[in-house]
């Protein structure tokens, strides 16, 4: 589980392998402290095991599943990513509740500068649009950020400074490919109302809600 407040800004140093697989080395430093194979850091958002590392980086295979879903399999060596380990019990949660399990892409269509903050706009695949709702929460290339609006196929998000500077995002361009989780509390309020549209079933009842382990 991650928070979607960036650690650090890796660089990438090689993407070795094809379509069905890869193996993907960062040049880093604050996620190198403690760091043990088998932990689990984020890379633009996406969860990743850390099968090695060295004083200077960290490496982690990329199944095709996740080449196929992320722009993980776009990276060249030189591009900055988005670092962030896991969260740890009884650390600050400053952001939201995100999982590395991204949902899909969305390319930059838009960005505008407004008073302090950037404004960019990004094409919002049709499946994810019921996730998503004005001033609730999305990672986008695993940066918590807050939806200021929403309009037929796009959603919209402010950068202040500060995390222009400390992410990778405030290097983005028109058309480049992010990364998008939406909101994992929505995801499953959605799929309990799903559920409750079943015959026999009576909406969300208690029972319901103890099925599911929320009581």
């Amino acid at each position: 589980m991650f928070t979607g407040i960036v650690e650090e800004i890796g660089v990438v140093r090689s993407l070795a392998g094809g379509q069905s697989s890869a193996v993907l080395t960062v040049d880093a430093a604050v996620v190198l402290e403690r760091v043990r194979v088998g932990d689990s850091i984020a890379i633009n958002g996406v969860c990743l095991t850390v099968t090695g590392f060295s004083a200077r980086s960290i490496t982690a295979d990329v199944m095709p599943e996740t080449l196929r879903k992320t722009n993980l399999g776009s990276l060249q060596t030189g591009d900055r990513v988005n670092l962030e380990r896991a969260l740890a019990l009884g650390d600050r949660l400053g952001g939201h509740l995100v999982t590395g399990h991204v949902d899909g892409t969305g390319a930059i269509a838009g960005l505008q500068s407004r008073g302090i903050a950037t404004e960019i706009r990004v094409l919002l695949p049709s499946e994810l649009q019921q996730f998503v709702i004005p001033q609730g929460s999305v990672a986008l290339d695993g940066v918590s950020l807050t939806i200021a609006a929403i309009e037929t196929g796009t959603l919209m998000v402010g950068l202040i400074p500060h995390t222009k500077e400390t992410t990778a995002l405030g290097g983005k361009r028109v058309g480049d490919l992010l990364n998008i989780e939406t909101d994992l509390l929505g995801k499953y309020v959605n799929r309990l109302l799903q559920r409750s549209t079943i015959p026999d079933r009576q909406g969300v009842t208690a029972d319901l809600l103890i099925e599911n382990g929320f009581i």
